[in-house]
């Protein structure tokens, strides 16, 4: 047989062998799952992660005590808020600082401390200001409102303990939420545009310990848009196999169009299956329900 015929053969022969051991060492889909998703009960956020982050990472982990400093200091400074740091995850060229306010108004949100040439720079510390506002714009409206997020609260807490349905575990949101007023079922997004509430942002600026009553007087209910507030909820099938329940969707999608008594805003709602994924804290996938924007359940 000439050269050229045997070259050719092994080649194949090679070939079908690599994939054939590709074919076997390849993931199942149940063991892909595994490893990207977790239960939403048993998620800590001690998973996530950012990309190119593994090297900031350590150097985070070896300089914890400087950063927390520097970031506590930082919000009270710039805030007047006084915060503990729950988290520290490596990005690129920097470290992500968790952080969760402590009292009221309350808020969980992040800031970047600055790593260069594999050294930690803590007074090169900043946040994208727009949103720590917006988390604390979002926090003194849930302070000044109290009784009807309560009424807001007690009716999504009835809802898990019927057991078919659940949200995030405290620790999720501590240590990988960053999105403002958050509880285990929703978070508040109060835009920075906002001008009903920009006279309490200013107010408690100027004076951290303000009272609830003088905050809600700083409140111009008449410039209130509906649009920039929205009160994103967002629960879980609490079985491991379950999908997400149209029954329950429907259910809640109409309770929160006629129940009376809870804050105003533009809702939205997401019913995910059980799970989430590890290093992005998102659940929302191809099988979640939603109603959302364009088509919010608006309350005024």
């Amino acid at each position: 047989m000439p050269m050229k015929k045997i070259f050719l053969l092994v080649l194949i022969g090679l070939s079908i062998f690599l994939g054939g051991c590709s074919y076997f060492f390849r993931d199942s889909e149940e063991e892909h799952i595994q490893k990207v998703y977790i239960r939403v009960q048993d998620y800590t956020g001690e998973e996530y992660r950012q990309p190119y982050g593994k090297k900031t990472d350590k150097i985070a982990e070896a300089n914890q005590d400087v950063i927390e400093e520097a970031t506590i200091k930082y919000f009270k400074e710039t805030y007047k808020t006084d915060v503990k740091v729950h988290n520290m995850v490596g990005v690129l060229e920097g470290v992500k600082v968790f952080v969760e306010s402590i009292g009221e108004p309350h808020f969980y949100t992040y800031a970047y401390v600055q790593i260069q040439d594999n050294k930690v720079l803590p007074h090169l510390i900043g946040a994208e200001k727009y949103k720590i506002q917006e988390a604390i714009q979002g926090g003194l409206y849930h302070m000044i409102f109290e009784e009807e997020f309560q009424k807001l609260d007690g009716y999504l807490e009835s809802l898990a303990e019927e057991g078919r349905v659940t949200g995030k575990t405290k620790e999720a949101l501590q240590n990988a939420g960053g999105l403002g007023f958050m509880t285990p079922y929703y978070f508040i997004n109060m835009l920075s545009a906002e001008a009903a509430i920009k006279p309490v942002y200013d107010l408690y600026l100027r004076k951290p310990d303000a009272s609830k009553k003088e905050l809600r007087n700083a409140f111009a209910e008449n410039l209130f848009d509906l649009e920039n507030l929205s009160i994103n909820i967002q629960l879980f099938m609490s079985d491991k196999g379950a999908e997400p329940s149209e029954e329950i969707f429907n259910r809640v999608t109409r309770d929160l169009e006629e129940m009376s008594g809870i804050p105003k805003g533009s809702y939205s709602f997401t019913l995910n299956d059980n799970l989430i994924q590890r290093e992005t804290s998102q659940g929302v996938k191809d099988n979640s329900l939603r109603r959302s924007y364009p088509d919010y359940i608006v309350r005024d």
